[in-house]
C-alpha cells in the first residue's frame, strides 16, 4: 500500500476532508433506513446540538500504523472555570477511560473528550492537558483530560503509540459544527464492527416542542466484534451475510474453533436539555439500549462507555462559589422522550459507523467495508426500508371508535 505522509492527513484533518471512497458511501438515511420515530436534527449528528464541534485526524503511516483521533468539544468558553454538568456510565468496564474516577466524583466535564486507540490514550491524555493549559483563562491548575478508546490492533501496531501532540492538536483546531466526517477516520480509523470495517458514526433527534423541543446527539466509536450479529432495524444483516457470532463454534469442532476477540465501544451523548448529573446518569444508560438493538451483546472484554453531558446554558456553572448556585433540571416523569431519543440516534450511529466505513488493511491484517448493494437487498427483503413511506405518518388521521 502507498504511504500518505503524516502532513498530508494533518491538513486533511485541518479542513475536514476525507477520502473520495468515504464521501462515495451512504448512511443509513441514504438507503431508505430509516430508525425510529423521532425526526432528526440539520446535520443528523452530535453537532446538531448547538456549541458542540467534532474534529479529526487520521494517523496512516508505514505499512503498519492505521489509527487516529477524534475530538469532540462540548461547548464554546473555558470548560475548567465552566464545567458542564456529565456523567460516564459503564456498560461493560474493559477498558481503559482516563479521567473516568473525577467526572464520576463531581459530575462534571471540564475537557474536550478524546477519542482513539487503547495504548495511546495516556499520550493523548498528555496532549489534551497542555493544549488546554494554552486556552485562555487557565491558570496553574490540575485538569482532568477525559480520553476514551478502542483496540484496533488488527491493522495497526497500537504498541508504537502512534499518536503523538501534533495529531491531537489537529483534531482539536479542526473541531467544528456542521456535517461530521463518519466511518474509517480520526479515532475510528482502525475499528471494527460485526465482523466488519466500523469507524465514526453519529445522529441526532429533535424532540417536537409538546415534549419540550430538546435535541439530542450522539457520536459512537464503533468496534464492536465477534460475541455479537448484526442486526438493522430488525433484520438479521448478520446471519444473512454468513457473518455471525460463534460462527467458527458452529461450523467445526470447539477444539478447532477460532479464540474470539473482544470490542468495544465509545459513545458520546449530548444533549441541550437541562439535565443534572443523575438526569444524564438515566440518559446515559440507555444508549446501551440503542446498541442492544444493533446486535451488542456487552461482552466480557469489551469496554463499553458512555459519555452524556448537557449544553443548557442554565446548568453550566462556576467552578467556585461562596453561595449556593442553584439550577434547573428536567424531573423524571419528563424523561421518557429523551430516553427514545437517545437510543433513536444511538442506533442509527452505529449503522452511519458501518456504511460509511471504507475498508482499511496493513501488513497486521485487513479490515472490510460492510457491502452495500448486499445490506440493501437483505433490508428490502425484510421490509425494512422507507418506513417513513410505507408505514402511517406520526400524526393522528383518524378517530377509531
Amino acid at each position: 500500500m502507498s504511504r500518505i505522509p503524516t502532513f498530508v492527513l494533518l491538513i486533511l484533518a485541518v479542513f475536514g476532508v476525507t477520502n473520495a471512497a468515504d464521501e462515495e458511501r451512504p448512511r443509513a438515511r441514504d438507503i431508505g433506513l430509516v430508525v425510529g420515530i423521532l425526526p432528526t436534527g440539520t446535520h443528523n449528528a452530535i453537532t446538531d446540538v448547538d456549541g458542540v464541534r467534532v474534529g479529526h485526524t487520521t494517523i496512516i503511516e508505514g505499512d503498519n500504523i492505521r489509527s487516529g483521533v477524534t475530538a469532540i468539544i462540548p461547548a464554546p468558553g473555558n470548560l475548567y472555570t465552566n464545567p458542564l454538568p456529565a456523567r460516564i456510565h459503564i456498560g461493560n468496564g474493559y477498558g481503559k477511560l482516563v479521567g473516568a474516577t473525577q467526572v464520576h466524583e463531581f459530575g462534571e466535564l471540564e475537557s474536550p473528550i478524546l477519542l482513539t486507540c487503547t495504548l495511546c490514550v495516556w499520550k493523548a491524555a498528555d496532549a489534551l492537558r497542555e493544549w488546554t493549559y494554552q486556552q485562555p483563562g487557565m491558570g496553574e491548575h490540575t485538569i482532568n483530560p477525559v480520553v476514551g478508546e478502542i483496540n484496533d490492533a488488527v491493522v495497526n501496531n497500537m504498541w508504537a503509540q502512534p499518536v503523538r501532540q501534533e495529531h491531537v492538536f489537529a483534531a482539536l483546531e479542526s473541531a467544528s459544527g456542521g456535517p461530521v466526517a463518519e466511518g474509517s477516520v480520526g479515532g475510528g480509523t482502525g475499528s471494527q464492527t460485526y465482523h466488519w470495517k466500523g469507524g465514526i458514526g453519529t445522529s441526532s433527534r429533535v424532540l417536537p416542542k409538546a415534549l419540550g423541543g430538546y435535541t439530542v446527539g450522539v457520536l459512537v466509536q464503533s468496534n464492536l466484534l465477534a460475541g455479537a450479529t448484526l442486526t438493522m432495524n430488525g433484520a438479521p444483516v448478520g446471519r444473512e451475510l454468513n457473518s455471525y457470532a460463534y460462527k467458527d463454534a458452529f461450523e467445526s469442532s470447539t477444539e478447532n474453533a477460532e479464540s474470539k476477540r473482544d470490542g468495544s465501544i465509545m459513545m458520546v451523548v449530548a444533549t441541550d436539555a437541562p439535565l443534572d448529573t443523575r438526569t444524564l446518569d438515566r440518559i446515559a444508560a440507555r444508549a446501551m439500549m440503542g446498541i442492544a438493538r444493533t446486535g451488542a451483546v456487552a461482552e466480557n472484554g469489551s469496554g463499553d462507555y458512555v459519555i452524556a453531558f448537557s449544553t443548557h446554558p442554565d446548568v453550566r456553572r462556576v467552578r467556585e462559589s461562596d453561595q449556593p448556585y442553584i439550577t434547573p433540571t428536567l424531573l423524571h416523569a419528563s424523561m421518557d422522550p429523551l430516553f427514545t431519543a437517545t437510543i433513536e440516534a444511538t442506533e442509527e450511529a452505529v449503522y452511519n459507523a458501518l456504511l460509511k466505513a471504507t475498508t482499511v488493511e496493513s501488513s497486521r491484517g485487513r479490515l472490510t467495508a460492510l457491502p452495500i448493494d448486499a445490506v440493501k437487498e437483505i433490508l428490502q427483503k425484510y421490509r425494512v426500508l422507507d418506513w417513513d413511506d410505507t408505514l402511517p405518518p406520526r400524526r393522528a388521521e383518524r378517530r377509531i371508535d
